[in-house]
């Protein structure tokens, strides 16, 4: 079974995953094969096979007001070609996971049509690299707009516009303030989408009380047989937030009853840092080896790989395959880590005690901001 971790590497900052210069500079999918192949290099040679791409790989290719961008996907076939081959060689599991704003189901039928061309483009990257369908694109059902019932019947409307392609491809996520994973069983049982079950998603939101492991047993179920299903894993935050609020000088000197600061506010000053309790939906830095490894004592028996979504990326996988050696052999086992791997193990762990950074900006199925 695979670990795997999306899009940055914080392990190498200067290693980029997409072209991110702006339109007038000219970016091209090209040059962002090029910075993700480096990218392969890197995950291949710390033992990672599975990685999933940044939704920006095909800079502005969709763009409603720069058609000089549209076609860069097929400007791009052999280099598409060259890269999935390099993946299909290193037994690498590639991905994608398009923005927030990404809606199948909007009301707004313009905001669903640019949906499904950015979801047709991902598509296509993936159908030109050559890749089986193990290589997905995940969505989330949407918005509620006021109502939920036609707003989840509103997704298999959108899902009967996708092209074939998209609807090989496309996967469905359970989320974690909108849409639980008996909403998207529902939406399954009518339309046959694949789903991605989201572990740190189902705590959050399950109001119908559905069971762990038999929800994750008909999850896995929604894949074909002969390919394998994958699964998202994340701990929650549990340190206090800190938000930094400015001090008008009309609330100079009356701060709210109880108010916790991370330090004592003086009498002139401008900006207070406010210390708020976690929000359960953000995810932790690092993934929890106690929890991570209850889950797959849990899951005994099944198959699946697991995109890890720690906020730091590549650095919170290689941590969690040391920790799970160490207090979780047999769960360790499961993704082929043995104990022969302890002295590389030992040597990435103290790597990591020289300093580790994690991704500021929300990830894009954090549902509170």
């Amino acid at each position: 079974m695979r670990l795997g971790f999306p899009v940055k590497v914080m392990g190498r900052p200067e290693l980029k995953s997409n072209d991110t210069r702006r339109w007038q500079a000219g970016p091209h999918l090209k040059c962002s094969l090029e910075h993700v192949d480096r990218v392969l290099d890197y995950c291949a040679a710390k033992g990672i096979s599975m990685y999933r791409l940044s939704s920006d790989l095909a800079p502005y290719a969709t763009h409603p007001d720069m058609p000089q961008f549209h076609g860069m996907v097929a400007e791009s076939d052999a280099e598409l070609a060259a890269f999935g081959a390099k993946a299909r060689s290193l037994d690498m599991r590639l991905s994608f996971h398009p923005s927030q704003y990404v809606l199948l189901n909007s009301p707004n039928p313009e905001l669903t049509a640019k949906s499904i061309l950015d979801l047709a483009s991902q598509a296509e990257m993936l159908d030109r690299m050559g890749l089986d369908d193990e290589a997905v694109v995940i969505t989330h059902v949407g918005g509620v707009y006021d109502d939920r019932e036609a707003a989840r019947a509103r997704w298999i409307e959108g899902w009967e516009q996708c092209p074939e392609h998209v609807r090989r491809r496309l996967v469905l996520e359970n989320d974690d303030i909108r849409f639980s994973a008996a909403d998207v069983l529902w939406i399954h049982e009518r339309t046959g989408v694949r789903l991605i079950f989201d572990y740190q998603h189902f705590w959050c939101l399950n109001p119908e009380g559905l069971d762990l492991r038999d929800t994750l047993e008909r999850f896995l179920a929604s894949w074909p047989e002969g390919v394998r299903p994958k699964i998202h894993f994340s701990s929650p935050r549990t340190e206090m937030r800190e938000v930094k609020q400015k001090i008008t000088p009309a609330k100079r000197g009356n701060a709210a009853k109880d108010e916790v600061t991370k330090a004592p506010v003086k009498p002139n000053a401008r900006v207070k840092t406010v210390l708020r309790p976690p929000v359960w939906t953000g995810h932790a830095d690092f993934t929890n080896p106690f929890e991570f490894s209850t889950f797959m004592r849990t899951a005994e028996g099944l198959t699946f790989d697991v995109m890890l979504e720690g906020k730091s990326k590549d650095l919170a996988l290689i941590k969690l395959r040391g920790d799970l050696l160490r207090y979780a052999p047999d769960v360790a086992a499961r993704f082929g880590i043995h104990a022969e791997d302890a002295a590389a193990l030992a040597a990435d762990d103290a790597a990591l005690e020289n300093g580790v950074d994690a991704e500021d900006a929300p990830d894009v199925d954090e549902g509170a901001a």
